[in-house]
């Protein structure tokens, strides 16, 4: 996070403390942003004077320079590492547990419509990147974002990005119109980077017309908030739809919510997995089939990460796509839902889950 040419800060294990590096003045700072945001063909000027764009390993950078920024020009980096995160990473960060990682993958694989949420910074991407690896890699994959920044391992994949407008305010190119041109492109799976506008009815459209296995990552801060957010974000389109309406498309659309939170010690953690059941009345039933809840007096002694927060642990219920994932060659076992007992059971540690794939 560059605040001005000489106050530089990085955030290390969640934390944010400032460097001693520093840029020479402002001009060699905007020198160095516009290098940056030409090679992805994207400028910054005084007509456009905020940015974003990405670094060569899909890392996110944003700009804004005077007038917007009244010290300076103002840069921020979300660094992403060198080599993606895998389930596996998550595991040992303490972020999902073994058996939680294990239901994730059999669900991406039996082509679950999947919606992450979470707030800013808690690592919704990460999530999706390091789930979109289960994807089989003979599916015809279509990614679209605002900055390409999806590392996906799959041979057969296709990365859209969206465009803004030129000098004259000419030629953008919205995640609405990519999506909607995807569907032309017979995909098997489509992967939004992330809903904010009214590209979230197109989403809605395209899982409800057999595009199976969809992915997708939305800003909220409960799994309850989420259905609410997708739902504003569905009237932003400008199509006039009764509220009723636009909940039975959100409910036939996604099968399954990832709910991610970031912790006052800076740890990352997914704290529900949740089922999206039918309507019931006007209101979207959910069925949490994970959770991780906050820890009581017995727990707490466990571990330094789970004083916040107890580890992910299945509440019994089984949920109700199983059959859709059996269809689609994916059997969990039935004693897999048992409801844990005392945290995690020592059969699934994180040394056995490296054989799952």
């Amino acid at each position: 996070m560059v605040n001005n040419f000489d106050r530089i800060f990085v955030e290390r294990l969640g934390k944010i403390e400032r460097t001693n590096a520093a840029f020479a003045d402002n001009a060699h700072l905007l020198r160095i942003i516009d290098k940056i945001v030409s090679t992805v063909g994207r400028r910054v000027d005084e007509s456009s004077p905020m940015v974003d764009a990405r670094l060569p390993d899909g890392s996110r950078v944003n700009a804004i320079i005077p007038p917007l920024s009244l010290k300076g020009p103002t840069l921020t980096i979300r660094k992403f590492s060198r080599d993606p995160y895998t389930m596996n990473d998550l595991i040992s960060f303490g972020t999902i547990t073994p058996k939680a990682g294990q239901f994730l993958a059999a669900c991406v694989k039996g082509k679950l419509n999947i919606l992450i949420s979470g707030g800013t910074g808690t690592g919704k991407t990460t999530t999706l990147n390091a789930m979109s690896a289960f994807v089989p890699g003979d599916e015809r994959i279509v990614t679209i974002e605002d900055a390409a920044e999806l590392q996906l391992q799959q041979e057969h994949v296709i990365t859209l990005e969206s465009r803004p407008p030129n000098i004259e305010g000419q030629g953008e190119i919205r995640i609405r119109e990519l999506v909607r041109n995807a569907l032309r492109m017979r995909p098997d799976r489509i992967i939004v980077g992330e809903v904010r506008g009214p590209e979230t009815l197109d989403m809605l459209q395209a899982m409800n017309t057999g595009h199976e296995g969809s992915l997708t990552t939305i800003h909220a801060n409960s799994p309850r908030d989420a259905l609410s957010r997708l739902e504003t974000l569905v009237m932003t389109a400008g199509v006039e739809l009764p509220h009723r309406a636009i909940r039975e498309q959100i409910a036939s659309a996604f099968d399954l919510l990832v709910q991610i939170s970031r912790l006052v010690d800076g740890t990352r953690r997914i704290t529900h997995i949740t089922e999206v059941l039918r309507m019931e009345s006007d209101v979207i039933t959910l069925q949490d089939i994970f959770v991780a809840k906050p820890p009581d007096e017995e727990t707490s002694s466990l571990s330094r990460s789970s004083r916040l927060l107890a580890p992910l642990a299945c509440t019994g219920l089984k949920p109700h796509f199983l059959e859709k994932m059996s269809a689609n060659g994916v059997a969990l076992p039935p004693a897999f839902f048992e409801q844990d007992e005392g945290g995690l059971r020592p059969a699934f540690a994180a040394a056995s889950y490296g054989g799952f794939k």
